[in-house]
């Protein structure tokens, strides 16, 4: 049972005073003004009564002694063996409160009664024994709970149950006591969690659990290695091959198992391990923790490769009728050369008919007389062979060549997938169901009766056919397949059981949970109960932009109003280029040549010094494994990740967290979304607190964007686009930036699908401290849902405008006058269609603020094909009013367009440095699997905020050593400082782990010649 789970600095800190405390361990009081004194009050505060005990004691450091440790309980939750041993402000507020010298407090460390103080305040105050009954039963229960419901790491858990016991006054035990305890709790819950999941199958599915474990002789393979791994190849035999690991999963009767009772992040934990380690492993384990881990693995899994399946239909057939119409484009295109030809004896035609010289009855002689009946037939005919009617979107000729194709996988498909719709997808799923059936169908004319409601007039012609109204197979099979497809991506179609393609409605919080919640929501998103209220002061906000830009148009020189074919058009001025100060150059040469040179390798050792980000890896089997240099090892596996490198380059024998063996046993158990992400918290958090951070930005304020990654290796999770990725297919890194420069999350997108889509995915899933209020992104995430769901979670959504001449003004006063802007203000809010959906919309936000809806799915709901649904149209219209208030500004503050331009320079200003961290294999991703993607993409993320911190705590020294050298710095330079530079940062070629020795001990590098430098430079200038 390890209990060895704390680190060094979670054992120094319990139970004691490391420094003065600070904002993180003292709460606000609200009354107090003094910022100080507000943290310091809730835990030293003395009010009347405990004023009253201190002063029943004789002599005043007696008197100071009782109140300093009645603070100290209430504050670490234990008594001091040296009471005396506390910081000099706690001893000082507690002493000007009582008006005392806080010097009579020295002579308390000798006085017998400070004993008797800590037993009084216990009967006092109410405070009890570790094991005093039935307190200590309480604290292991709720920790038990804890514990079953969440696969929170054992050091969260002692943080945890250590607040637990100070809000509860239970005087804290020995830290050994605690460790031991919770790490009995946990072993506990996985008892638990695995009697329960391995009671789930019966007789049969226990041995077909079992044989998952078996080895293949000639492959050397497991069965569970086979159906862990999934399909990589987007073709036909790769759906197959999905879809019968789909019916080998489902063979194992995990759809038959009730989990109701076992929570589902712990099922999810456990799958994840058993995804990840070895078949060898686990068939040593235990009987009840073996079937539990494979009973874990085929509850996640069926859910999962159900979603390969689907996921891999959807792309495949988007993908062939892109395919098929670029062919039938290219194929139109050779033709051309035919069609000018007919089209010029057509226009001969014409301009004899248009002649006014030529009479009716001399026409048809003037026409045959330059061009024979039989041309003109066959000009007709070439025109008629060769073009298409304007509302022709798809390729039929160059799409039914592949039928035989679709065929080899389409009738396992519909068996295998169980769809169900919305009522608006409905007619798609009667079709589907209706060719379903035909495959059991031995009749000949079986497409009789046929359903055809929502077909359009292209498809119909080439559908039905005939004067008997036949239909053509082909034509409804790929027809039937569309509907499906454009369902499954407005998520009209969806499956019952998934995590991808389920309903997004019925994750939306209803009934007696939305009962519940709703106060409490519309508390934290300060939104009225009324529609009438919210709108009515949302018009009035939005009359005062109209006014305040109105009034300042006449000496805004940047924006003007031009006529173009008869409508008014704003035009906005670019930005002139931010000219640099003479003082901004020179004090970034003098920072930049003050800057040490290093390493990569021994950088991010360096920061994990600082930070302790390598802590947050745990080992995935959650046996809390921790070997020595750890540390060394995990930074290796980083640089290997994020410089795409690979192992070998890392790898150093004779050192033992070097080896290979090693580092490959590291990157299987310690490397996962869920470490990477905490460990890149851990890194935005330390940042966030450093004085420099603090003058570039607050955090309020965010840009996303996307960096591209081609993707030569066969992959499911990539896509095709030409500008991006040239002939092959790539991904999507799309990640954050904070206005402090760090990121604090990425998102992998196949392809290049629409960014703006998962714009609130990032914002709401992020875990660090970071509070981004205002996000900035590129024209391409602009919509008016957008706007609306922004507003409606309090966040400021701010796109740089490409062309804001296109956009489009609304008002909701028609009768308001906003002079020069009445005309581009002619489009009227649908107040009614806000009053009606509100109730609805609180709802969509609710569901959005509580993480019971996934966000990018929510979205692709709400507006279907580019169409929105009702509900849609609201949040629309919400967003209106948004995002007017943003143009409106957009247009009246330079300044305001300066801070956009600014916020989204500093993301590219990432994307360069991420580039020139992922060199190797020519900046390509080799990951077959969304999976690998994510976790090397998130090394990249990790490695790049190193940096990032590494940079501004040396800038933050030089910055000190230029002002201690008596050279001016201005603040409105620091803020033009960035710490993105790498000229200083060996990246490639040198992979050593070993730190110099005065940084070992926890010092700091000299800064490059400090004196001769900043001299040199002062003479000069």
């Amino acid at each position: 049972m390890p209990v060895n789970f704390l680190t060094s600095e979670q054992e120094a800190r319990y139970g004691q005073y490391l420094d003065d405390p600070t904002t993180e361990q003292l709460a606000k009081y609200f009354w107090l003004d003094d910022p100080t004194t507000e943290q310091l009050a809730k835990y030293f505060w003395l009010d009347d009564q405990d004023k009253k005990n201190v002063y029943i004691h004789r002599g005043n450091h007696n008197r100071l002694g009782y109140a300093i440790q009645l603070g100290t309980v209430r504050f670490l939750g234990t008594f001091l063996s040296d009471p005396t041993a506390i910081p000099d402000n706690i001893k000082y507020y507690i002493a000007q409160q009582l008006q005392l010298d806080p010097s009579s407090f020295d002579k308390y460390r000798l006085s017998e009664s400070r004993w008797d103080h800590t037993r009084e305040i216990r009967n006092t105050y109410g405070y009890h024994d570790f094991t005093e009954q039935p307190y200590h039963f309480r604290l292991i229960r709720w920790l038990f709970t804890r514990a079953w419901l969440t696969a929170e790491r054992p050091s969260i858990l002692f943080d945890l149950a250590t607040a637990k016991c100070v809000e509860n006054k239970i005087l804290l035990p020995g830290v050994s006591v605690l460790t031991r305890l919770i790490s009995q709790i946990r072993d506990r819950s996985s008892l638990k969690l695995w009697n329960k999941l391995s009671s789930l199958p019966d007789n049969n599915q226990l041995q077909l659990l079992e044989k998952l474990l078996e080895v293949d002789s000639n492959t050397y393979k497991s069965n569970l290695d086979i159906l862990r791994q999934p399909p990589i190849r987007l073709t036909s035999n790769g759906i197959i091959k999905a879809i019968d690991r789909l019916e080998s999963i489902r063979i194992l009767g995990a759809s038959q198992w009730d989990i109701s009772g076992i929570p589902i992040g712990r099922i999810r934990t456990l799958a994840r391990y058993s995804s990840m380690t070895r078949a060898q492993t686990i068939k040593r384990m235990s009987h009840d923790r073996r079937i539990a881990t494979l009973a874990a693995f085929a509850i996640i899994f069926t859910v999962s490769s159900q979603d390969d399946v689907i996921d891999m239909a959807e792309r495949f057939f988007s993908e062939l009728f892109t395919k098929s119409n670029r062919k039938g484009q290219k194929k139109r295109l050779r033709t051309l050369k035919d069609l000018d030809k007919a089209a010029r004896k057509l226009r001969e035609v014409c301009a004899i008919i248009l002649d006014n010289s030529n009479s009716s009855d001399d026409i048809r002689t003037e026409i045959f007389s330059r061009i024979s009946i039989d041309d003109l037939t066959l000009a007709i005919q070439k025109v008629d062979l060769l073009t298409k009617s304007p509302d022709h979107t798809i390729e039929f000729e160059e799409l039914f060549r592949y039928f035989s194709t679709i065929r080899r996988f389409l009738p396992k498909l519909m068996k295998a997938i169980e769809f169900q719709s919305t009522p608006a997808g409905q007619p798609a799923l009667m079709a589907w169901n209706f060719l379903k059936d035909t495959e059991s169908n031995g009749r000949k004319n079986k497409f009789k009766n046929a359903p055809t409601v929502g077909i359009s007039s292209n498809w119909n012609k080439v559908v039905i056919t005939g004067s008997v109204n036949k239909i053509n197979p082909c034509a409804y099979n790929f027809w039937v397949v569309m509907k499906i497809i454009e369902g499954i991506k407005n998520h009209d179609i969806y499956v019952a059981d998934s995590e991808k393609y389920g309903d997004p409605r019925e994750q939306l919080l209803q009934g007696i949970a939305w009962d519940a919640v709703r106060p409490q929501i519309l508390r934290t998103l300060n939104w009225h109960p009324s529609a009438d209220d919210v709108v009515r002061i949302l018009s009035n906000e939005l009359h005062t932009a109209y006014m305040n830009t109105a009034n300042s148009w006449n000496s805004n020189l940047s924006v003007r109003i031009e006529t173009f074919a008869g409508q008014e058009r704003l035009v906005l001025s670019p930005l002139d280029k931010l000219e640099e100060p003479k003082s901004l150059k020179i004090l970034r040469k003098r920072v930049q040549s003050l800057l040490p040179h290093t390493d990569l390798p021994e950088l991010l050792i360096e920061i994990s010094r600082w930070t302790s980000f390598t802590d947050t890896f745990t080992h995935i089997s959650e046996a809390n494994s921790r070997i020595n240099d750890l540390d060394i090892s995990i930074c290796a596996v980083l640089i290997s990740q994020a410089c795409n490198i690979g192992l070998s380059p890392v790898v150093q024998p004779g050192i033992p967290a070097l080896e290979y063996d090693r580092l490959t046993w590291v990157e299987q158990n310690y490397f996962r979304t869920e470490t990477l992400s905490q460990a890149n918290s851990a890194l935005v958090n330390y940042h966030s607190k450093l004085n420099l951070s603090k003058i570039w930005g607050g955090g309020e304020v965010a840009s996303a964007d996307g960096l591209r990654f081609v993707t030569p290796v066969k992959s499911i999770n990539s896509g095709p686009n030409s500008k991006y990725f040239g002939a092959g297919r790539g991904i999507t890194y799309y990640n954050f930036t904070s206005d402090q420069f760090t990121g604090f999350h990425g998102i992998v997108i196949p392809g290049t699908i629409r960014d703006s889509l998962y714009l609130l995915e990032g914002i709401l899933e992020q875990q660090s401290n970071l509070k981004p209020r205002e996000i900035m992104t590129d024209t391409a995430g602009y919509s008016d849902i957008i706007f609306g769901l922004f507003g409606l979670l309090g966040y400021q959504f701010s796109p740089r405008l490409a062309d804001i001449g296109s956009s489009r003004f609304w008002r909701i006063d028609r009768e308001a006058d906003y002079g020069v802007l009445n005309n581009l203000a002619r489009n009227r809010i649908r107040k009614d269609v806000i009053s009606r959906y509100w109730e609805d919309m609180l709802r969509v936000a609710g569901s959005l603020k509580l993480g019971t809806v996934n966000p990018t799915h929510l979205i692709q709901m709400l507006q279907k094909g580019g169409k929105p649904t009702m509900l849609g149209r609201a949040i629309g219209e919400f967003g209106r009013i948004y995002k007017t208030q943003y143009l409106l500004t957009y247009l009246d503050d330079p300044d305001y367009r300066r801070r956009i331009l600014t916020q989204l320079n500093r993301g590219e200003s990432r994307h360069s440095l991420a580039r020139a961290v992922f060199y190797g294999k020519r900046g390509e991703l080799h990951q077959s699997y969304r999976e690998g993607q994510e976790d090397q993409l998130g090394a990249l993320g990790l490695v790049v905020n190193a940096i990032v911190i590494w940079n501004t705590k040396y800038m933050e020294i030089a910055l000190d050593a230029i002002n201690a050298a008596g050279q001016p710095t201005h603040d409105s330079d620091i803020q033009r400082l960035s710490p993105l530079g790498y000229e200083h940062i060996n990246i490639m070629g040198k992979y050593s782990f070993i730190l110099p020795e005065e940084i070992e001990h926890g010092g700091l590098r000299s800064l490059l010649s400090t004196d001769k430098i900043i001299n040199d430079m002062g003479e000069r200038n």
